[in-house]
This record gives structure tokens, sequence and C-alpha cells, in this order.
């Protein structure tokens, strides 16, 4: 269940509820209730903090997802490692590599890490 496909579908999911505005709404789901963003600007957020942050962040109007690779981390654990390119109207790209770790819980996969490092070129 914690394949390449599986889990590169869910972080579509993801970028695709970003750029629909229902970001907040549909990481307070997957994440797990202990799970946490480590994100390019230094700021760690757990669930509430992701949710809340989200909920009224501007919506992405592209994306892509480049060079995705599986790393396994135990029978229900794996690493998704990515690079992204994202816009926004009016800013420079967000250019990163992105790392989700997911878990499964209970039977469903969920979120527990996930981490970007800002790429410059």
């Amino acid at each position: 269940m914690l394949d390449l496909s599986t889990l590169l579908t869910l972080e579509h999911e993801g970028w695709n509820a970003l750029c629909e505005n229902r970001g907040g709404a549909f990481y307070g789901d997957l994440m797990a209730p202990d799970a946490r963003m480590i994100l390019v600007n230094g700021m760690v957020l757990d669930r509430d903090g992701v949710v809340g942050s989200l909920d009224g962040a501007p919506a992405w109007d592209t994306y892509e997802i480049t060079d995705p690779a599986l790393i396994p981390l135990g029978a229900d654990c794996a690493a998704l490692i990515y690079r992204a390119r994202a816009t926004r109207t009016g800013e420079d790209p967000f250019v990163a590599l992105m790392s989700s770790t997911y878990r499964l819980i209970e039977a469903r996969v969920r979120l527990v890490l996930y981490q970007q490092t800002a790429i410059t070129h």
C-alpha cells in the first residue's frame, strides 16, 4: 500500500487542494495527530498549525512534481522525495526539494513528517 504510485497520488491530491484553496481541510485529514511540517522559512508546524496557516493562504496557480523516488522505511512506513515547482501570480516561482514520510496507521495512509528544502537555481 505504501508504493510510489499511492504516495505520488497523495502528493498530487495535496497540491491540487493547495491550488483550490482547500489545503487546510485536506492536510487536516491526511496528517497524523502528532505529525509535523518543516517549512523552508524555518517554521515547524503541527497539524493544527498547518490547518490554520493553509486556511488563509493564497492558492497556487500551477505546480509540477519531478524526479519522485520512494524510500522504504519498514513494513508500514515510507518516504517520498521529489522536486517541486509551483507558481502564484505576481510571485517568483517556488522551487524546492520535498520529503513526505507516510505511515500506515489503523490501515490508513497518514502523513507523519513533511520537509521542504529551498532550491535557488
